[in-house]
């Protein structure tokens, strides 16, 4: 029969996405590094109680449990491993980028490699971006397009402290992005280097896969 499944996103592709895909149909994307600063929530309930007790315990001066839900300590720790280790010793959670970038853009030759990071925060990912694209891009022309992209919120003075964190999109539908700038190791002005932040408990898993609900109903 039929088949009418419809996946929603990895939430940490989805929040990069967001400010990839408008930039690459702009601008043609070619490469991208992606490197993710991942609240411990996307971990699940029991990950963020455990985090809860190790910081209760370092406050009061306590000797801390090992860690039984994240691998290692999270309290005031990062952890370099999110998912199961893959052959390659990439992690799945940073083969899914790979592997749902291209199907999303439609990009079969995208070239990409990610590297995912358990951070210590309570809601919302954060990731790094760098990219290389087939035409030339100014920080101005991506600024001008992402300003122009649904869903997306440009936040970029850095010398006015003007870029997103995880605290401040937690709860907030759009994605942000800030510290747009050339990435200086591309040559011929080809490069991007940007920070994007979005809560992936909204944008990232259910406010997504109510718009794709939406969007089947419209048409």
């Amino acid at each position: 029969g039929e088949r009418r499944i419809i996946a929603n996103p990895n939430c940490t592709t989805i929040v990069s996405l967001m400010a990839i895909a408008p930039l690459h149909r702009a601008f043609g994307l070619k490469r991208a590094v992606m490197s993710s600063y991942q609240a411990i929530s996307g971990a699940g309930a029991r990950a963020i109680e455990e985090m809860e007790v190790q910081v209760q315990d370092w406050v009061a001066k306590r000797p801390l449990k090992q860690a039984e839900i994240s691998p290692r300590q999270i309290a005031f720790n990062v952890i370099p491993r999110i998912d199961a280790v893959q052959d390659n010793l990439y992690t799945k959670e940073e083969m899914k980028f790979l592997w749902e970038s291209k199907k999303i853009l439609h990009h079969g030759s995208l070239r990409a490699t990610a590297t995912c990071v358990r951070v210590p925060v309570w809601r919302s990912h954060a990731v790094s971006l760098n990219l290389e694209f087939d035409k030339p891009v100014t920080r101005e022309a991506a600024i001008e397009t992402l300003s122009h992209a649904k869903g997306v919120l440009v936040e970029d003075d850095v010398r006015n402290e003007i870029y997103p964190t995880p605290i401040d999109r937690t709860e907030l539908d759009e994605v942000a992005v800030g510290r747009i700038r050339q990435d200086i190791s591309v040559d011929g002005n080809k490069g991007l280097a940007m920070w994007v932040v979005g809560d992936q408990l909204g944008k990232g898993a259910a406010l997504n896969a109510v718009q794709i609900g939406e969007l089947l109903l419209s048409r």
